[in-house]
């Protein structure tokens, strides 16, 4: 009789906890994407915080992965809504950008972002940045295209 296998609680955690990793749970799961930054020195300005610039690429990147995800389709982005800066971010700080579609129209979504500083020793944590996305659908011309 051939011998049976038998998992422990932590192995088996573990093996569903990597399947689970391999499929969407729900729909509502491409409707927000998480990714985190660590702040170096070559991102920061003269002040020792953040740079503006590299501040929003990376929240631009956060809305370009959160439309792509959600639409399945080729993205651009056409326009930065109202960027806040709130509170600087420093040299050793972690970044989290969460990006959420806000809105669906017809070759468009719109996607807020976030962007939550953490200092990794005390774990305090301060919304820094705050912005909306305007992406557009594109075909392989760039020309808009229907959702």
């Amino acid at each position: 009789m051939p011998r049976k296998t038998c998992l422990t609680p932590k192995e088996t955690t573990t093996q569903n906890r990597d399947n689970a990793l391999l499929f969407e749970s729900s729909e509502d799961s491409t409707m927000e994407t998480r990714m985190c930054e660590m702040v170096f020195p070559n991102q920061t300005n003269h002040y020792g915080t953040l740079f503006g610039g590299h501040a929003l690429e990376l929240m631009d990147k956060s809305a370009f992965i959160t439309a792509s995800r959600f639409t399945r389709k080729a993205m651009v982005t056409a326009s930065s809504e109202k960027v806040d800066f709130k509170t600087p971010v420093k040299t050793g700080h972690l970044v989290e950008l969460v990006g959420r579609i806000e809105k669906v129209g017809r070759t468009s979504v719109t996607v807020s972002v976030d962007m939550v500083g953490e200092n990794l020793l005390t774990g305090d944590r301060q919304l820094c940045a705050r912005g909306k996305f305007v992406l557009v659908a594109v075909d392989p011309d760039n020309r808009p295209i229907t959702l």
